[in-house]
Formats: structure tokens, C-alpha cells, sequence
């Protein structure tokens, strides 16, 4: 297939086939997130994705591989210790979050031969995609809108009304945790896009965008995959023509539209 060939074989393509595929995963997640008020729950598995990152240059193994299973791990002990409920929930984040950071940090300093980019795992290297990372990205992102699409009633529901889904006869808690463990892979293919600091951004941005626009949840989540991709697209412009760095510009990009959307546009329901 020459013209595939051609495609990948630019770095601009490569970047924005892959951003376009994060934003297609990022925008029905990122509904959840601002659905059940969970944006501190996504910084905590970002800042647990230095630790993925620690493993798996210790044990040389695939980053993004080494990134979902911490952060996998880290959404299952949330769970298991939110069950115990002497602590609140985001006192347990802020733990995990901060230890998880530290403990990642500790672990690259015992490796002084070995040199890390921080930088590009802090804030991103979309432009340095490879075909490998939009096959992971595009495997992900197949797993969690399966996975989506399967659950959804089920989650739609204990997010509206939690009493309401347990009394229906619905796994609440492994809902939640299903939830937790798709959040846990996005951030672990979303982590080459616009790195850790920002990977919340991208799930949140567009799906606040999208629910001043939208009349159901349905339209909320097609209006969010929208927003992000062009986000991405704009980004990735900014990008190329001011020569800024590519995952915070998807960033000002999707705030901008933002902005604009809460500044011009009135919610469908208000009239």
C-alpha cells in the first residue's frame, strides 16, 4: 500500500493519526470524568505513569505496557482501599498520586547510567510517533470503546443514580472498577500525546466543552470526540506553524474552543 506507506512515513501524519486516535478514546471517558467529578482520580493515574516509565527502563520492557500495569495495579488498590473507608476518597488519591511520583523518581536515581527525557513524558512528544505507538493507541483505543459499548447502560446508570443501579441489580463496584481500568489504559496511550501534566486536560477539556452543547449523553460523547479531534488538529497546526511544543498546544487549543463555546453559546436546555 504505497500511499499508507507514504502517510506513515511523515512525521506530521503519524502525529496526527495518533492524536486523532486518543481523542476518539479520550472524549467517551472523559464524559465519565466530568460525570462523576473524577479529574483528581486522572491526575493521580498520570503522576503514577512516572513509575511506569521508572519500571520499565529498569526492566527494559515496552513503556507503554509497563505504564498500564501501574497504573492497573494502582486503580485496584484505590478500589480495595476506598472499601475500608477510613479515609476519604481523595485523601487515598492524593497518597497514591504523590507516592506513586516519588517512588518512581527514586527508582530512576538508582539507575545513573541510564538517562531519561523527563521532559517528553512530562508534556509529550507527539511528534516523534512512531507506527508502533499508533498501534498501540489504535489497540487501545478498539478495547475501551468495546468495553464502552458493552457497559454502557450499565454505567450511565450507577453514574446518574448509584442507589437507583444497586436496587436495579447492577455491578456498581464492578462498574467502577471497569471504569477505572479503561481510565488506566488511556492514560497509558495518551502519555506519548501531551504527557503526564496534561493528560487530564485532554479528557476533561473536551467533554466540559461538549456538555454545554449537548441534549443527552449520547450527544455529549459524539460532540466530545469531535471537540478533541479538533483540538488535535488545531493543536498540531499551532504546532507546525509557530513551531510550539505539540501537546500543550492540542491543550490551548481545545481550552480556546472552550472559551469560546461557554462564551457565545447558550446550553441547549436553558432555552
Amino acid at each position: 500500500m504505497p500511499l499508507i506507506d507514504a502517510i506513515l512515513g511523515d512525521f506530521f501524519w503519524r502525529a496526527l493519526i495518533g492524536g486523532l486516535g486518543v481523542a476518539l478514546v479520550a472524549g467517551p471517558l472523559g464524559c465519565f470524568v466530568v460525570w462523576r467529578r473524577m479529574a483528581y482520580f486522572g491526575d493521580t493515574l498520570a503522576h503514577s505513569a512516572l513509575l511506569g516509565v521508572a519500571l520499565g527502563t529498569l526492566f527494559q520492557i515496552q513503556l507503554s505496557l509497563s505504564i498500564a500495569v501501574v497504573c492497573v495495579g494502582l486503580a485496584l488498590m484505590l478500589v480495595m482501599l476506598s472499601r475500608n473507608r477510613a479515609l476519604a476518597t481523595d485523601t487515598l488519591l492524593g497518597i497514591l498520586a504523590h507516592s506513586a511520583l516519588a517512588i518512581g523518581l527514586v527508582t530512576l536515581s538508582f539507575m545513573p547510567d541510564v538517562r531519561v527525557d523527563l521532559t517528553g513524558y512530562l508534556f509529550g512528544d507527539l511528534l516523534a510517533m512512531s507506527r508502533m505507538d499508533i498501534a498501540w493507541i489504535y489497540g487501545g483505543a478498539a478495547i475501551i470503546l468495546g468495553l464502552l459499548f458493552w457497559l454502557w447502560r450499565g454505567l450511565l446508570m450507577s453514574t446518574i443514580h448509584e442507589e437507583l443501579a444497586k436496587v436495579e441489580g447492577l455491578p456498581v463496584e464492578w462498574l467502577r472498577l471497569a471504569l477505572m481500568l479503561m481510565f488506566s489504559l488511556v492514560i497509558a496511550v495518551a502519555m506519548k500525546i501531551v504527557g503526564v501534566l496534561l493528560i487530564t486536560a485532554l479528557l476533561i477539556i473536551p467533554a466540559a466543552t461538549a456538555r454545554r452543547l449537548a441534549a443527552s449523553p449520547e450527544h455529549m460523547v459524539v460532540l466530545a470526540v469531535i471537540t478533541g479531534m479538533i483540538a488535535v488538529s488545531g493543536g498540531l497546526s499551532m504546532s507546525w506553524f509557530l513551531n510550539s511544543p505539540a501537546g500543550p498546544s492540542i491543550v490551548v487549543s481545545a481550552f480556546l474552543m472552550f472559551l469560546l463555546v461557554y462564551g457565545l453559546v447558550r446550553h441547549p436546555r436553558s432555552g
